[in-house]
């Protein structure tokens, strides 16, 4: 899961052996240009670095330099017969003397996380044997988790007529929309400007959702707080459709789960714990997620089947199915489970899924997905090498590949074959792209503007209603010179969508519709939405 540190981390030393000078120092004089041959187990040759004698060292600089997992396997599995002995021996350390010094490290490096450090002795070993038995394997669906989602990070959440904004230090503000109270300030009132929900003083927020007419949050010690209308289930429908909060309410029945992600789609809810288990609410009545409940179900319910015991590092919910990112000793994989139609479960069918399905289709890529985006029709993934591929419905072009056709397997978006992308956002009929420099592409629906494409100074210009089949790079986005890291947009059928742009520096831009104050801008005279992202008046880092 999502584990950056809070504060400055700190690295825990082994106690290091007093031992002469001359036991870690390279023996002098040396003759001028000699080639000095060295080793991994030192004898008393003069010249060699006897690494064997000082492995606390060596683990220090392991645990420093913040090594990638496969690293650190590449240790154990070296050709040089000495090295791999010597990173694959017990290493005799606390806190467990049988570990290797590149188990240590990783070990080590899953102490840096925050998520981390308060789970239990057994809950550690828990995981460690749901990871695949190997602390290099817990770093790896930690640092999984990292990639993929913005905890403990600043983020914008573009809601469904209203919105959230989360700072860096865990303040929530939101705008927009108020109906049901989903805003969280104990009235009905819309209001255009941010405001920081004040029930949440002193608890620190990680993570936002936004869902039609209702919110939910995470904070750092996985507690779920959620506000707006009181239901999990169908935006509309439903016996609890007239219940609302207008204040974070704690979500008791996840009180015994500590949670790291929440999504939101239009029949369901699901969440995310520590562990990498997913677990949804409603939805139940034609098993569609596994289970046989009423609709309206509160209690969390285990995703079964093929997820059951692999760790899943992100969730993404549609309007009527949810995708999972799984890490797995062999690689990251997409499951998906849920509607079938228009091929948005990636399986080359438009059946439905009543258990999560892995889509196979990355192994015939050759793609290592490393964040998974669901729109409401269709779904996006970009890989470890920064590809991105789509499939689902066509409609508009939100797939990028210049035509308006259905893809019912993933497919990489040729048009970006130069761009090495790192983050990607879907909405309802609509994608944007980030690139490793910040530059944003996007294509699909031009409906409220929410592509952000205005070639000139006319907020009526036609063209920025225009849909774009290929991905065309946002040039609005370039002139502040602002690296952007996350795209967030209107994931809903039922409302006009608005786009955020969250930058490095935690500033906000905002375009799109606008007519129920989701932009945190003033509109002004009958304006109902923004073709040009405008900043927010607020500073979320």
């Amino acid at each position: 899961m999502d584990t950056t540190t809070s504060g400055t981390p700190t690295i825990q030393y082994r106690n290091i052996p007093d031992q002469p000078i001359t036991a870690i120092v390279v023996a002098m004089p040396l003759p001028t240009f000699q080639r000095q041959q060295r080793h991994c187990f030192g004898d008393s040759i003069p010249g060699e670095f006897p690494l064997s004698a000082s492995p606390s060292i060596v683990l220090h600089v392991l645990t420093a330099c913040n090594l990638d997992p496969q690293d650190l396997a590449k240790l154990e599995a070296s050709t040089i017969l000495a090295t791999c002995s010597f990173f694959r021996k017990p290493a005799n350390f606390a806190p467990d003397f049988d570990l290797s010094l590149s188990e240590l490290a990783a070990l080590d490096m899953c102490q840096k996380r925050a998520i981390f450090n308060p789970i239990s002795t057994e809950q550690r070993q828990h995981l460690k044997q749901r990871c695949g038995g190997s602390w290099k394997l817990v770093l790896r669906f930690l640092l999984a988790g990292e990639a993929c989602c913005r905890r403990e990070k600043t983020q914008a959440i573009a809601g469904p007529g209203h919105s959230i904004a989360v700072t860096s230090k865990g303040v929530v503000y939101s705008f927009g929309s108020n109906s049901s109270g989903q805003l969280g300030n104990d009235t009905t009132e819309e209001y255009w400007q941010p405001r920081p929900i004040r029930a949440l003083q002193g608890i620190r927020i990680i993570q936002a959702a936004a869902g039609a007419r209702r919110t939910m949050l995470i904070s750092d010690s996985g507690k779920v707080y959620a506000f707006g209308k009181n239901s999990f289930g169908e935006t509309d429908i439903g016996t609890e459709g007239s219940k609302m909060a207008m204040t974070p309410q704690l979500v008791e029945s996840l009180k015994n789960i500590f949670v790291v992600q929440a999504t939101i789609g239009n029949f369901f809810t699901a969440v995310l714990s520590r562990e990498g288990r997913v677990y949804t609410f409603s939805w139940g009545s034609d098993s569609k997620l596994c289970h046989q409940t009423d609709p309206n179900d509160v209690e969390p319910r285990p995703l079964l089947g093929a997820l059951e015991h692999i760790p899943v590092v992100q969730i993404a919910a549609g309007y009527c199915y949810l995708l999972c990112l799984a890490c797995q000793p062999s690689g990251m994989s997409v499951y998906s489970v849920g509607c079938g139609l228009g091929g948005k479960l990636g399986h080359g069918s438009r059946t439905d899924e009543k258990y999560p399905r892995l889509i196979e289709q990355f192994q015939t890529l050759n793609l290592q997905p490393r964040v998974v985006a669901a729109g409401a029709w269709h779904a996006a993934v970009v890989g470890q090498d920064g590809r991105v591929c789509t499939w689902g419905w066509g409609r508009y072009g939100c797939l990028g590949h210049g035509n308006e056709e259905c893809e019912s397997v993933p497919k990489v978006v040729e048009a970006l074959s130069d761009v090495k992308a790192v983050h990607v956002a879907t909405g309802d009929y609509t994608t944007f792209v980030v690139s490793d420099n910040g530059d944003v592409y996007s294509f699909g629906c031009g409906e409220s503007a929410s592509l952000g494409h205005n070639p000139g100074d006319d907020e009526e210009d036609e063209n920025m209603h225009a849909n774009v089949l290929i991905p065309e790079l946002v040039t609005l986005l370039k002139q502040d010179n602002e690296r952007i890291v996350q795209i967030s947009l209107t994931n809903s059928i039922y409302w006009n969508a608005h786009t955020f742009a969250l930058t490095e520096s935690g500033k906000l831009y905002a375009f799109g519709a606008g007519d129920r104050g989701q932009l945190g801008v003033e509109l002004v005279g009958n304006q109902t939405e923004r073709g040009k992202p405008e900043r927010v008046n607020i500073d979320l880092g």
